[in-house]
């Protein structure tokens, strides 16, 4: 089986995971990364019920780029699903990323913070899209760490607890402090 086998978009194995990693190390912090659901409710109630510490679900680009960047994905979408977060658990630690570098330009990137914000975002990551393959989608061009830097001081405006930026940032980079700076606030 796997998770298009169901109609809840696999959100039942990923709360079952998150079950079993808090009864096998009580303390340990769960974050997990999940995809839209379609834009269904059920699964992200599903996923939220089991109390991940951080639910993350990336943004990857702006909306102009979005049905190049992410075929199956829409920006409403993935908007939707972190606004539904909060909705449904108003406490919950919400995280998304970014990349850049694939022809976005800055207004949009903007455009995005003020979204992202807008739906109560705490965590956000903006990374320099790195090409994986010749099969991917070509680099437009690379990101300075001064505008790297801008980006951060850009993203800080719309109210995230903690916003990561620079070349070789991912969802995943400094998680852990990424989390711990959302509980220090």
């Amino acid at each position: 089986m796997n998770r298009d086998d169901d109609n809840v978009g696999g959100a039942r194995i990923f709360a079952e995971t998150i079950r079993q990693i808090r009864a096998l190390t009580p303390d340990c912090r769960v974050e997990v990364l999940i995809p839209d659901f379609q834009g269904l409710e059920e699964p992200l109630r599903i996923v939220l019920d089991a109390k991940p510490d951080v639910l993350n679900h990336n943004t990857e680009t702006v909306p102009r780029l979005y049905r190049v960047v992410r075929s199956g994905a829409r920006y409403q979408r993935t908007l939707g699903l972190l606004e539904n977060a909060k909705k449904f658990s108003s406490a919950m630690v919400t995280k998304s990323g970014l990349m850049v570098g694939l022809g976005e330009a800055m207004d949009e990137l903007v455009e995005v913070f003020r979204d992202l914000g807008e739906r109560r975002l705490d965590i956000l990551t903006v990374g320099q899209y790195l090409r994986p393959s010749k099969d991917h989608l070509p680099i437009a061009r690379f990101y300075t760490p001064a505008e790297f830097q801008q980006l951060k001081t850009e993203a800080l405006r719309f109210g995230f607890r903690h916003v990561e930026s620079g070349p070789l940032v991912r969802s995943s980079y400094h998680a852990h402090e990424q989390a711990e700076a959302t509980l220090a606030v």
